[in-house]
């Protein structure tokens, strides 16, 4: 309903069965998914048909409800339990708007609000306003103030402690996928659950860093900046999360060596590793991130380093049997490079004489070598030196 009304386009339908029951969904050879709520496939058309519910609260976090659904609940009620306005709406198959809480008014208002003051009673909802922000702010679409005050509320109660870290990491992911994150992670900073969340990342607000490489002096401000500048470049949220994560380790540099931050390359790395293992992050995600922490500047100071360097950096990101993560790993850094005040237009040269590099080291014959009776170790060091001769010669080097 909300998407139809936005003249976005429908890429699922969910329905709600009032005056049913479980028995008579079944009968119908409806199949039940899930053991907690009412929520039934169609045979045909695999659509979701739920039964209309209530909820009650009766313990702390995601699962601490009880849920009610019979013949005699209205949909209104089971509208009443939705966690926006804009989602708590509903269309009859007779093209009927019902639209109890005012949602068409929201969206036209372009406003994210609560639908009741039972917002409260469900931490995850904290994030899927943070997520429906992410997706709309493009649009001009606000967090309600009231809203906000509830979800600090929320924080406040303890309940974002209780939320489960898969479904955390979901929310997470499904954000780093739409039009703005960077909103997704502001509205979690401005009802303070990003210090309880993530508390690396809400730490890099207020930490500064060098004017001359970063303007914007602020490294919250430019983590922020080159999360929107790795959108810019890609749709892929890897390299988006990678691009989020990549200096993660200035939080843990002592203030009395500020805007300085030797080493936060390699203490980026071990706060990554913390976070992904306690989301179970998919480790593809989780390895990316790990090398543009660790390897970002060697990109940036790739005129500085070594040929021998240079085929290290090669090796290290795995570029001869993963081309795509080594594309992915360049986007992040550029991200990174880019996403600074008044550099976000200046082109990012340092990808491509790290691809001619690539280049050169991949026109090695290997097999020729081996022709030449080279085995064991030798072989090794044989295909190294000349793979270091050739990037050597190809980017110039004295």
């Amino acid at each position: 309903m909300r998407d139809s009304l936005l003249g976005l386009p429908i890429t699922e339908s969910d329905w709600v069965v009032v005056g049913s029951t479980e028995d008579e969904m079944l009968e119908r050879g409806y199949r039940r998914v899930g053991k907690d709520f009412p929520v039934f496939l169609h045979p045909q058309t695999h659509e979701e048909y739920a039964l209309a519910r209530t909820e009650r609260k009766k313990g702390k976090g995601y699962y601490g409800f009880e849920c009610h659904a019979s013949p005699d609940v209205t949909l209104e009620e089971d509208l009443s339990r939705r966690d926006l306005t804009i989602n708590a709406m509903a269309e009859t198959l007779e093209g009927e708007i019902i639209d109890p809480f005012d949602g068409r008014q929201d969206l036209q208002d372009k406003i994210l609000r609560h639908v009741s003051p039972a917002f409260v009673e469900d931490p995850v909802r904290i994030l899927r306003v943070a997520r429906f922000l992410a997706r709309f702010s493009p649009m001009g679409f606000r967090v309600a103030p009231e809203t906000l005050r509830l979800m600090q509320q929320i924080v406040k109660e303890g309940e974002v402690e209780e939320l489960v870290p898969e479904r955390v990491w979901q929310e997470m992911d499904r954000a780093l996928k739409e039009a703005a994150p960077t909103q997704f992670f502001e509205c979690l900073r401005s009802c303070h659950a990003l210090k309880i969340l993530w508390p690396s990342l809400d730490k890099l607000w207020g930490v500064p860093q060098k004017a001359e490489y970063h303007p914007e002096i602020d490294t919250g401000v430019h983590t922020m900046m080159a999360l929107d500048m790795a959108c810019r470049l890609t749709e892929d949220p890897i390299t988006r999360f990678a691009a989020l994560c990549h200096d993660l380790g200035k939080g843990e540099t002592p203030p009395e060596e500020w805007p300085s931050h030797k080493m936060h390359e390699e203490r980026g790395v071990s706060l990554i590793q913390a976070f992904c293992k306690h989301y179970r992050v998919p480790h593809d995600y989780r390895d990316l991130a790990i090398l543009v922490s660790r390897y970002h500047l060697h990109l940036h100071k790739l005129e500085e380093l070594k040929p021998g360097t240079v085929l290290e950096l090669l090796e290290s990101v795995d570029v001869f049997r993963k081309p795509k993560r080594f594309d992915q790993f360049l986007l992040a850094c550029e991200a990174d490079a880019r996403g600074r005040k008044g550099k976000e237009e200046i082109p990012y040269l340092q990808s491509n004489i790290l691809r001619k590099a690539v280049e050169a080291a991949l026109s090695v014959d290997v097999q020729l070598i081996i022709k030449d009776g080279v085995e064991g170790e030798a072989l090794r060091d044989k295909i190294r030196q000349r793979r270091i001769l050739a990037i050597k010669k190809a980017l110039g080097f004295d």
